[in-house]
């Protein structure tokens, strides 16, 4: 490290990958910024917003190609004490399973200057941008926020799907696809009704946004005939049959 006082990092929500969902000030950001560190999630056109001499991919995809994130920790510590401005630039909101608090230590652990800019999180406007409120009076006060995708060095799940099956409220998984049959599974045995309206918002905002809907007991048949893949989301709850009431007249996405 020099004498020179470090640069600043700046860990950035890109929302749901629409690009007129960036906020005011995540896109002065990326104007600004000396690197951008992306990951997959923010959309090929928000990634292409950034000039690529000033663009490292540092994504994350399951099943395929992937980045540390050791090496994504270091690499922040490595261009902030370079004296650069640095944008980590994630999909939806940077702590909302996007390990943006993890990032957030590490940078205080080595003194680096760290802001955190909130993002519009999928786990809301993913259901949105389908004709899903997460929340509707009619059906339910509450939401529960649920990865899909937990640490895998973990010795057992802190997801208590039992739990979530006596809310009574909405469920809205993130990064969930690929364990669709093991959860609804559980959700089923833990007494939620097979009947139980669920959708699956693929690529939300993006111009290839798939939606596909069923019922907890019929999901993951709809899920592979659908061909439903990452990144997409699950609602779960009476409010997911809302979108059949409005879908005819919904515009946007």
């Amino acid at each position: 490290m020099t004498d020179a006082a470090p640069g600043k990092v700046y860990l950035v929500g890109s929302g749901p990958g629409d690009p007129d969902l960036l906020t005011v000030k995540a896109k002065r950001l990326l104007e600004e910024a000396d690197v951008v560190l992306h990951d997959k999630l923010p959309g090929p056109e928000i990634i292409g917003m950034i000039p690529e001499e000033k663009r490292e991919d540092v994504g994350k995809r399951a099943g395929g190609e992937w980045t540390p994130q050791e090496y994504t920790n270091a690499r922040l510590v490595e261009l902030a004490e370079e004296g650069n401005t640095v944008v980590r630039l994630k999909g939806g909101d940077p702590t909302v399973f996007g390990r943006g608090g993890e990032e957030l230590a590490h940078l205080v652990e080595n003194d680096i200057p760290v802001e955190v800019v909130p993002g519009i999180t999928s786990a809301i406007a993913g259901p949105e941008a389908a004709g899903i409120p997460v929340t509707h009076r009619d059906y339910t006060s509450s939401v529960s926020f649920v990865t899909g995708h937990e640490d895998p060095t973990k010795d057992e799940s802190a997801v208590d799907w039992d739990a979530l099956a006596a809310t009574g409220g909405t469920l809205v998984v993130l990064m969930g696809v690929g364990k669709l049959p093991q959860y609804t599974e559980a959700l089923r045995e833990a007494g939620m009704d097979p009947d139980t309206p669920v959708a699956l918002v693929e690529r939300a905002t993006w111009p290839d946004q798939q939606v596909a809907t069923g019922t907890l007991d019929s999901i993951v048949s709809v899920r592979d005939e659908a061909g439903i893949e990452p990144p997409a989301i699950t609602v779960i709850g009476e409010v997911a049959g809302e979108r059949e009431r409005v879908v005819e007249f919904l515009e946007g996405y």
